[in-house]
């Protein structure tokens, strides 16, 4: 009986730490953490490319959105096409310093000749309030609820083109070590909710997370930050 007790009264001291352990990220933490790492190595690549994104696009973006290793199979399924993210300048207008990333998922659509490719990464840039704002509150049908064009390539190109100047964003692709420009016309782009709540908590909003000074965001998310902050640091009229 004693014996029976000293283990008993074991058990209740040891079960409240045990309770207060931290609790071990699972699967899909870690596939968020892994999205923004990959999306943060794409985006690092494909900016230190001096002829790819036009550094006069940039200046003026309001938000940038990364969706990494978009697989061949995913179209061929009809299922979901791709999961990345969304970096904004923070503010209400889009003009302050680059902020945490805002899970984004997306779906439907046909990318004609990208679809034989094994894996394609894509890079929106949002280029208006109108645009960035539409994106953080509900989904949103490409070249329907927002104008979206294939963007030009070569960092001296400029954003004085009529046809750049009316989009609200700019879509491009890299497959097998080829950078384009690319129509997403047809697809949809939407908050990732769930991959949202996972890293910033249950109550997180795509708007709270892009608009909000700062998120308690993992540190992948503060070294995306600091390569956008690098490439473009203000907005540019």
């Amino acid at each position: 009986m004693n014996a029976f007790k000293t283990v008993l009264c074991a058990a209740v001291l040891v079960a409240p730490l045990v309770m207060a352990a931290p609790r071990p990220r699972d699967d899909k933490d870690k596939d968020d953490v892994n999205r923004i790492e990959n999306a943060g190595r794409v985006l690092g690549e494909i900016l230190d490319v001096p002829d790819e994104v036009p550094q006069d696009l940039l200046n003026k973006a309001r938000c940038v959105v990364v969706l990494p290793s978009v697989i061949k199979a995913a179209f061929i399924a009809g299922g979901s096409y791709g999961r990345g993210l969304m970096v904004c300048r923070t503010g209400k207008d889009f003009r302050g310093p680059w902020g945490a990333p805002a899970m984004m998922a997306l779906e439907g659509g046909s990318f004609g000749f990208q679809i034989g490719a094994e894996a394609t990464d894509f890079l929106i840039l949002i280029m208006n309030d109108h645009g960035a704002n539409s994106l953080l509150h509900s989904k949103v049908k490409l070249g329907g609820d927002a104008s979206i064009a294939a963007g030009p390539v070569g960092r001296t190109v400029t954003a004085e083109s009529d046809a750049f100047m009316r989009a609200e964003m700019l879509s491009y692709s890299r497959a097998r070590g080829v950078f384009a420009g690319v129509s997403l016309e047809g697809s949809t782009l939407r908050p990732d909710d769930g991959g949202n709540h996972r890293l910033y908590g249950n109550d997180a909003t795509a708007q709270q997370i892009i608009q909000e000074p700062r998120r308690d965001a993992p540190e992948q998310a503060r070294m995306l930050e600091s390569r956008l902050t690098k490439a473009s640091p203000q907005l540019k009229p």
